[in-house]
């Protein structure tokens, strides 16, 4: 354990590097897909045979192995960022996606008819009723895409993407030689660390953002 400790000591900026190569790889293209997810689930909300179609594109698409899409993305962009971080984007909008759909699907019809009755156009309900209302279903699934995004995001090493991966793959190429098991724990644990302090930033953003009527 103590050999831990050193070698983290020891490579604190080499550390700090990785992990916000790490949380680049992970967040842009968890919040692109969010944004793009959001977007697909809100202008489809009413019609169900597209709304299915969607989910089952994206859900066919979270099933392929993330070295098959570095396989098809590295011939057109290269090693380096972009394979995992497309990889990243398509593995995250099945969560978000059936949230939004979900989360929409819920909302009171009758609080609907009575906005439509007050004369609020569809744009003006869904981004002042049902988008609110949905929020914190919606912010499940961001939940969930960012935290197996954190996990994938290790593969990323492979392709020279770049992150805390990068410790994971030297252990396992120095393995069993000195200091390999703690470059493979240093990986892990702030993988680890990375994940648990997303999931605390969004729990506080939707204890912040969630109107408090609906608040659980």
């Amino acid at each position: 354990m103590q050999s831990f400790f050193d070698f983290v000591g020891n490579n604190l900026d080499d550390i700090a590097e990785f992990a916000l190569q790490h949380i680049l790889l992970v967040y842009v293209p968890v919040i692109t897909a969010t944004i793009f997810a959001v977007m697909l689930g809100s202008v489809f909300r009413h019609n169900a045979t597209i709304q299915n179609l969607n989910l089952g594109v994206a859900s066919v698409l979270i099933t392929i192995p993330s070295l098959a899409l570095f396989s098809i993305t590295i011939p057109i962009f290269g090693l380096g960022f972009w394979p995992p971080a497309i990889a990243l984007f398509l593995y995250a909008l099945l969560p978000v996606l059936r949230n939004t759909a979900t989360g929409l699907a819920e909302v009171d019809q009758a609080v609907l008819e009575s906005a439509k009755g007050m004369g609020m156009e569809a744009r003006t309900r869904l981004f002042r009723i049902e988008l609110p209302l949905a929020f914190p279903v919606i912010l499940a699934g961001v939940r969930v895409s960012f935290l197996m995004a954190m996990g994938i995001g290790a593969i990323a090493a492979l392709v020279d993407g770049g992150g805390l991966g990068e410790f994971i793959k030297d252990g396992l190429a120095r393995y069993p030689l000195q200091t390999s098991v703690e470059r493979i724990w240093t990986g892990t644990i702030g993988i680890i660390l990375l994940a648990l302090i997303t999931d605390w930033i969004i729990g506080f953003i939707g204890r912040r953002t969630t109107p408090e009527g609906i608040r659980t």
